[in-house]
C-alpha cells in the first residue's frame, strides 16, 4: 500500500475529509443527536399535555363544572395552524430537493402561520373576556385559559427555533436538518391542538362517565 492510499484510509475511517459513502454515514450521525433530542423533547410535552388531560377529565366531574362555549377564533387558530404545518412540510420538502428559495419562501409562511396563531389565542381569551369567562371562577374556563396557554408557549418556543432556520444560509446539510425538525415540531403542534380543542369542544361529564362505565 503505497503512501497516497494510507493517507486516504487513514483520513476517511478516523475524522478526515469524507466522501461517498463515508461521508453519508457522517452527516446521518450529525443529524442524529438534533433529531433524536427533538423526539424526547415531544414525548415529555405529549406526557405533560397527558397529565393536564387528565385533571381536566377528573375536575369535570365536579358540581361546580359549567361547560363554556369555544369562541369561534379558535377556529381561526386551527386554519392558521394548518397553514403554517403544510408550509413548513413544504419547506421541508423542498429543502430536501435542493430547493432553497422555495423552500425559504414556505418557512416563511410557516412562521407568519404560527405567529398568526398566537395573536389569534390572545384574540379568543378576549373574546371569552368579554362573555365573563375569567381563568378563575369555572373550572371549565380556567383550564381553557391553562391548556391553550401551554400550548401557546410551545408554539412561542416553536418560534425561536423557526428563527435559527430562516438564519441558516446556503443549501448545506444543517439548513435542510433544521427546515425538517421545524416541519416535525410544526405538526406535532398541530396534532396537540386537535386533541386539545377535541377535549375542550366536545368532551362532557356525560361522556366521561359513559366512558369509563360509571354513567
Amino acid at each position: 500500500m503505497n503512501a497516497e492510499a494510507l493517507y486516504k484510509v487513514s483520513r476517511d475511517d478516523f475524522g478526515g475529509n469524507p466522501s461517498g459513502e463515508n461521508a453519508a454515514n457522517h452527516r446521518r450521525r450529525g443529524r442524529a443527536p438534533a433529531s433524536l433530542g427533538l423526539w424526547v423533547f415531544m414525548g415529555v410535552v405529549s406526557s405533560l399535555f397527558a397529565l393536564f388531560l387528565t385533571a381536566y377529565v377528573l375536575r369535570m366531574d365536579s358540581p361546580d363544572w359549567h361547560r363554556i362555549g369555544l369562541p369561534w377564533q379558535v377556529w381561526l387558530s386551527t386554519a392558521l395552524l394548518t397553514a403554517g404545518s403544510v408550509s413548513m412540510a413544504v419547506a421541508s420538502h423542498a429543502a430536501r430537493r435542493g430547493e432553497m428559495a422555495m423552500a425559504r419562501r414556505a418557512l416563511r409562511l410557516g412562521g407568519l402561520g404560527a405567529a398568526g396563531f398566537v395573536a389569534s389565542q390572545l384574540w379568543a381569551w378576549l373574546a371569552l373576556g368579554a362573555m365573563q369567562v375569567m381563568p378563575a371562577g369555572n373550572p371549565a374556563g380556567s383550564f381553557f385559559y391553562l391548556l391553550t396557554a401551554m400550548h401557546g408557549l410551545h408554539v412561542l418556543g416553536g418560534l425561536a427555533g423557526w428563527g435559527i432556520a430562516m438564519s441558516a444560509r446556503g443549501s448545506g446539510d444543517t439548513a435542510v436538518l433544521r427546515m425538517q425538525l421545524c416541519a416535525r415540531y410544526w405538526h406535532f403542534l398541530l396534532a396537540v391542538w386537535v386533541v386539545l380543542l377535541a377535549a375542550l369542544g366536545w368532551l362532557t361529564p356525560e361522556l366521561v362517565r359513559y366512558i369509563c362505565g360509571t354513567a
